[in-house]
């Protein structure tokens, strides 16, 4: 046996040893269960025997979007077939499925908190913002909210709210629905990053530590911590960390840190959505080649690299309680990943990897500015905090105001 087994054979006993001493721990009461999950949920060996559990297949289209509900008990999908379905994930079977009233690709559906998973959300690429409420009976009924100049692609529901949600579209109008009124107001305008409607942002995300990720079309994942001045000025920080990266560049060693950099898969075909996996440890996007990626959010290192589509995987969503991942993409299924293998996986190899382009639709960037209020939503508590709300505002009221420079 070498020296390399032989450091990986210790490395898995300790590996283990920490597991079964966390169990011990925390039957004896010297470890909260709270703490116990977190630091299961933060396992690398967990991460490397994510296997594929199961399929859920009902959808005749792309899938473009799966969300869950606060339990985590119910998985929520759309897709270009215009159906809206909720699902037993765990079972995989169908609680219910039906036609949203859309008469084009669905974007985004998410469940309405507080309600009993009877209320449902959903914004296409009519245009159109449907509201649909399952009845007693089983029947559900829907109707026309509002609608977008173009394709609408995000919504995101008020913290621990069953009545208030925030749209976003093509025509870079964010939107404010009540549906206790069933009304819309208009709130702000945004435009597009750098004046380039093809090239920006397509996926955002927030840990818990207040740091912000960023998924560019065209580029890369990076990192940012609050320290880094996310809240002034993103483009300005991804400018200094180019320069300071460049081997030509003549800027000085002691330089401010940049943000951390995630590299190997390509964002350049549909719209990559970035999320925070695995207690905040790891961060996992899709690519163009088909594959899901995972990194350590530390050193930005690549751990794992699974096939997951056909063509292309757009969205990653993380269980709000347990170590699991539903994945969709260009496939009509949504794939369930569990941490259930009996071998861990091997290191990735071939990460660069990538397949032709095809005509997908590529959106614009400026609808991003409403994913900033969807995910920070996910990190507060029902009882606001003004400061994080205001740091917010502030990072969209920075695109909105640096794009606007950049236009005729």
């Amino acid at each position: 046996m070498n020296s390399s087994s032989r450091m990986t054979e210790k490395k898995d006993k300790a590996i283990g040893h920490t597991a079964l001493s966390d169990i011990f721990r925390r039957e004896v009461g010297h470890l909260s269960t709270r703490k116990f999950a977190h630091r299961l949920a933060a396992s690398e060996d967990l991460v490397l025997r994510l296997d594929l559990a199961r399929k859920l297949e009902k959808h005749s289209g792309c899938v473009n979007t799966v969300s869950f509900n606060a339990h985590g008990d119910i998985l929520v999908s759309g897709s270009d077939d215009r159906r809206v379905i909720l699902w037993d994930w765990e079972s995989g079977s169908i609680k219910l499925c039906f036609d949203s009233g859309h008469t084009r690709n669905i974007f985004q559906a998410k469940i309405m908190p507080e309600t009993d998973d009877r209320s449902v959300v959903t914004c296409a690429a009519d245009g159109e913002v449907r509201h649909a409420t399952i009845l007693d009976c089983g029947k559900v009924e829907t109707k026309l909210l509002g609608r977008h100049q173009g394709r609408a692609h995000k919504l995101a529901n008020e913290p621990a709210s069953p009545h208030v949600f925030y749209t976003c579209g093509e025509d870079g109008l964010v939107q404010h629905f009540d549906l206790r009124t069933g009304e819309a107001t208009e709130l702000f305008t945004c435009q597009p990053v750098r004046g380039d409607k093809n090239v920006g942002i397509t996926g955002l995300a927030f840990s818990d530590q207040r740091e912000l990720l960023v998924s560019y079309c065209e580029e890369f994942i990076y990192l940012f911590s609050k320290d880094m001045g996310w809240g002034s000025d993103i483009n300005s920080v991804i400018d200094d960390h180019h320069s300071t990266v460049n081997p030509d560049s003549k800027m000085e060693t002691d330089s401010k840190p940049g943000p951390q950099v995630f590299k190997g898969h390509r964002n350049c075909l549909t719209v990559k959505g970035v999320s925070f996996v695995g207690a905040n440890k790891y961060v996992a996007s899709g690519s163009d080649c088909g594959r899901m990626f995972i990194w350590k959010k530390k050193d930005a290192k690549v751990v794992r690299v699974m096939e997951a589509d056909r063509e292309v995987v757009n969205c990653i969503q993380p269980h709000p309680h347990t170590h699991m991942l539903a994945s969709c993409g260009i496939d009509k299924d949504i794939k369930i990943w569990t941490p259930t293998a009996l071998e861990k996986a091997p290191p990735p190899s071939n990460i660069n990897r990538w397949r032709p382009e095809t005509n997908f639709w590529r959106v614009s960037p400026r609808d991003m500015a409403l994913e900033l209020l969807a995910l920070r939503s996910q990190q507060m508590s029902p009882v606001r905090r003004p400061s994080e709300e205001g740091d917010t505002m502030g990072l969209i009221v920075t695109f909105d105001s640096d794009s606007s420079d950049s236009e005729e």
